[in-house]
Parts: C-alpha cells; sequence; structure tokens
C-alpha cells in the first residue's frame, strides 16, 4: 500500500497565505505547530480575522472573570507583532468591550491604514461602549467597512461620521448594523439620518430598535432622513419610519432592500411617519424587495404611490399577521414587471387586498367580470411562489395567479414545498 502524500503542503507559499487568509486568525496561527513546512506561513497572511467568542484559550471562569479578554489581548498584541511588515488588505475585529481603549490595537490598525494600504475594515463589539480612535476614520485606501452594534454609537457619533465619509474619499461599501445593540440608548446611529458620499457604491443600514423614549426626542430623531448618492448601485435599508424623507440623486440606483418598520400606535393618534419622498426618490430603480413591515408602511405612510417604470423585479415577503392592503396600488404602479416573486403566500388577512388576494374577508365586489385585475395592468411574466406549503389558504391563492396566469401568460416557474 503506498504512502499518503500530503498535497496540500506541497502548494507553493503563496497559495497557502491565501487560504490561510480565509480562516479565523487562531486557526491560522494553530497551524504553525503541523511542520515545519507550515511554521512561517502565518507572515503570508493578507486578511486578519480576529474573534473573541472563539476563546483562545477557553475556560469558563476566566470568561466570567474577564481572565479570557486578557488572554485575547496577548494574542492579538503577539500576531500583530508578528506581522508588522506583513502588507494586510483585511482587518477583522469581534470583542465583547472589555479593551476598547486598547492602544495597540487601534495603533497597529491604523498602521496597516496608513502605511500599507487596508482596503477592508470591519468592527463589532457586543457589549459596552467603544471610543474609535479619530484618526481610523481617516484612510486614502479603505474600500469597505463595517461598524456592528456598539461601533454604530459609541464609535459613530455625528462627528465621526461626517469625518468618516469626508475622510474616505475612496470608500465604496458601508455596513452598519445596530443588531443587539444597548437598547437604552436613545440616539440611533447618524447613517440612518443623512448619507451624502459621491463614492459609496453598496450601503447596508440596519437599525432595529425604537430609538427615543419620549415624544420629544422620538420625533427629533426621526424627522428627516437624507441620503444623496451618486454613485450608489444598492441599498439595503432597514429602519423605523420617518416622518420625512429627501432621497435624491439615486438615478444609478438598480436595487433596493427595504425593512420599513412603523410605530407602535396609540390609540386616536395618527400612525406617524411619511415614506412618500422615499418611495419617489427610488422610483427608477429595476429591482425592489419589500418586506412584510415595509408593505404595512407604504399602506399607512405613503400619501401616493409612484410610477416605477423600470422596475422588472417585485419581491415580496410575507407575514402571518402582516395584510396585503398596499399590493393592487404597488402593482398597478410597475407597468412593466417582469418577475414578480413571492416567499410565502399566507398573510394577514384584510378587506383591502382587493383583487391581488383570493381571501379577502368581504368582497364587495359581485361582479366579477368588470374588475380588471391589479396583476393583469401590470403585465407581469414570470411569478414564482416559494414556500408554498399545501394549505386550504394557500391553495385558493394558487389558484387565484393561476387563473390569472392565463390571462396575462404569467408563468409559474418555482413551488418550494415546506417538509
Amino acid at each position: 500500500m503506498s504512502c499518503s502524500r500530503d498535497r496540500i503542503s506541497g502548494l507553493p507559499d503563496e497559495v497557502l497565505g491565501k487560504v490561510l487568509s480565509l480562516v479565523p486568525t487562531k486557526v491560522a496561527a494553530s497551524t504553525s505547530v503541523l511542520s515545519k513546512r507550515w511554521m512561517n506561513l502565518l507572515v503570508l497572511v493578507d486578511a486578519l480575522n480576529f474573534e473573541e467568542s472563539m476563546g483562545v484559550y477557553p475556560n469558563e471562569e476566566e470568561a466570567e472573570s474577564g481572565g479570557s479578554s486578557d488572554r485575547f489581548i496577548d494574542f492579538l498584541d503577539k500576531t500583530l507583532a508578528l506581522l508588522s511588515n506583513s502588507p494586510i488588505k483585511k482587518f477583522s475585529l469581534s470583542h465583547r468591550g472589555r479593551f476598547s481603549s486598547f492602544p495597540g490595537v487601534y495603533g497597529w490598525v491604523w498602521t496597516a491604514m496608513e502605511e500599507r494600504g487596508l482596503l477592508e475594515l470591519h468592527l463589532e463589539c457586543t457589549t459596552n461602549e467603544v471610543n474609535l480612535e479619530r484618526k481610523l476614520l481617516t484612510s486614502k485606501t479603505l474600500v469597505k467597512l463595517t461598524l456592528s452594534r456598539e461601533y454604530a454609537f459609541g464609535g459613530l457619533d455625528y462627528n465621526n461620521y461626517r469625518r468618516l465619509i469626508k475622510g474616505c474619499p475612496v470608500l465604496e461599501e458601508l455596513f452598519v448594523t445596530d443588531i443587539c445593540a444597548d437598547a437604552d440608548d436613545p440616539y440611533p446611529p447618524c447613517c440612518t439620518t443623512s448619507v451624502k458620499s459621491a463614492s459609496i457604491k453598496r450601503l447596508v443600514v440596519s437599525v432595529d430598535m425604537p430609538y427615543g423614549s419620549d415624544k420629544e426626542s422620538f420625533e427629533q430623531f426621526h424627522n428627516q432622513s437624507y441620503v444623496k448618492a451618486p454613485s450608489l448601485v444598492y441599498l439595503d435599508y432597514s429602519s423605523h419610519v420617518f416622518m420625512d424623507y429627501r432621497f435624491v440623486d439615486l438615478d444609478s440606483l438598480p436595487q433596493v432592500r427595504l425593512n420599513l418598520k412603523l410605530w407602535d400606535r396609540k390609540p386616536n393618534k395618527p400612525i406617524f411617519g411619511d415614506v412618500t419622498k422615499l418611495a419617489v426618490g427610488i422610483s427608477n430603480i429595476t429591482t425592489l424587495h419589500l418586506s412584510p413591515d415595509s408593505l404595512e408602511a407604504f399602506h399607512f405612510c405613503c400619501k401616493y404611490m409612484p410610477v416605477f417604470n423600470n422596475l422588472l423585479n417585485l419581491s415580496i415577503e410575507r407575514n402571518k399577521k402582516k395584510g396585503w392592503q398596499v399590493m393592487p396600488l404597488l402593482l398597478k404602479s410597475c407597468p412593466h414587471l417582469h418577475t414578480l416573486l413571492l416567499k410565502g403566500l399566507v398573510h394577514g388577512v384584510t378587506d383591502k387586498c382587493g383583487d391581488a388576494c383570493a381571501c379577502p374577508p368581504n368582497n364587495k365586489h359581485k361582479n366579477k367580470s368588470k374588475v380588471i385585475s391589479c396583476l393583469w395592468t401590470c403585465q407581469v411574466k414570470v411569478l414564482e411562489i416559494l414556500e408554498y406549503g399545501g394549505s386550504f389558504q394557500e391553495l385558493k391563492q394558487m389558484r387565484h395567479f393561476l387563473v390569472l396566469t392565463r390571462t396575462t401568460r404569467t408563468t409559474v416557474c418555482s413551488c418550494e414545498l415546506i417538509c
């Protein structure tokens, strides 16, 4: 029997360096003990990924006392010192916040940005506030930046946000998310209220929490959302609705994903927010994805629906508790729609879904032959239905679409059964 060969170790150093750049840095560093062949390959890594959650020396007692963070800092310090002369293109750091002011880490990142052409920077802090160094907001080479959780707040106040936009002239991708951040923070990230950049091409903003502890701060922080990004080609925007929007110079924007959430409704109080100008600002797009919350936001907070003359692809995500009231108006506003994708058919039953739905509780149209279907007027060519479970309500809705298929030449090209 012939001995097995280690084909991986036989690869060139440059290839192995690229392979190690794809795994967490802790894993890459551990390969140095495999053999002499792997001992010095870490210096060829051009992408670093440090995650405190992986636990360099996992120990529950140390984790509770903070000892694991000390070991993580030590691992960071030694690794960065070893790679002091390496050309790093990507740096990712996810930590719990206990060493947010640790000067060695930020100093090294600054050196990588200033002297070695760092292209991507990803920072995440899961607990405690962070104090983002101002010099990290200025880079002539940074192309992609991610600020998650606490970095979206203590690290990115209004002044720092302005420094970031002005100080990174070639920044093309900006990702900011507050998922699982401090729910007691009354201030939303600045990027939800203002984005003005000539270079940004991809913008992802995910703000899940309703900021503002009282009515005054509530209205103050959500008065207007402003976006001016002439180079933008992709927008993923998730936030509670604002009272006003100014989305301008977005003529080159083809694709948008929206998750617009309504504020908690109070009895006898008008619904807060107006998304009309947002809809007008993105009316030239070709692809639109709407969450169930966005459907309700367009229904309750949109004074009129603009015509989406260029819209070819529309994707709708369903929720059993959210209605389809805006669907007839939305579909009639898409005269050249080619593909309609429905992720699920079961939704909240209302009496305002019109002929886009087969399950209104009160059908006031006695003479159905005179009703012009909104699906027919939008001239949809391809209908995709996902997450079809075969329930009676879904079957009824499916039959509704299939009847329209005969009229509009729509094709059901995909049905995924849920086991």
